[in-house]
């Protein structure tokens, strides 16, 4: 860890924050078939070309949530994390320690459950995936987007500028 905390994050921290963001939204947002393709072979059944194509790219944006969450981790590790807003209470610092440490490892253990259950055929890995998981993400996001709303327009403390200008 770091001796003192930098101001800001890093540029490589801000580009795999935002790329981590794009990934987890495509594979929130966009239909993966997966389901429907595991159940399908399953049967013995052929999925569709599209189906495939829509579960192999979930996959694959699933790894590299992996990949790049790791990589975010050792650059947290090594560079560090702004400390929090001068004047927070102990309060808000420990609802902001749960808040990150728990994207951390949704983000680190929703993939390895949904490697589970592609490749293991672990039903209850396939469940807590896609159903517990993706639930505690959303709202984990929502959380994480609230606050920073809250600290940028009520309590003005410019906290967005740590994971956007660097300032």
């Amino acid at each position: 860890m770091a001796s003192s905390a930098p101001v800001s994050y890093s540029i490589p921290q801000r580009a795999l924050h935002w790329l981590t963001l794009l990934l987890v939204l495509y594979n929130l947002i966009a239909e993966s078939s997966m389901g429907r393709v595991t159940r399908l072979l399953s049967k013995g059944e052929t999925p569709t070309a599209e189906q495939m194509t829509a579960s192999d790219l979930h996959l694959c944006v699933g790894i590299a949530i992996l990949a790049v969450t790791v990589l975010r981790l050792i650059l947290r590790g090594i560079q560090g994390a702004p400390a929090a807003p001068a004047g927070e209470t102990q309060l808000f610092k420990l609802l902001s320690k749960i808040g990150h440490w728990s994207l951390y490892f949704l983000l680190v253990a929703m993939p390895l459950t949904g490697l589970a259950k592609y490749y293991l055929g672990n039903e209850i890995a396939g469940e807590i995936h896609g159903e517990v998981m993706k639930v505690l993400l959303w709202l984990l996001i929502i959380a994480h987007v609230g606050a920073v709303l809250i600290h940028q327009f009520f309590w003005k403390t410019n906290i967005m500028a740590r994971m956007t200008k660097g300032v």
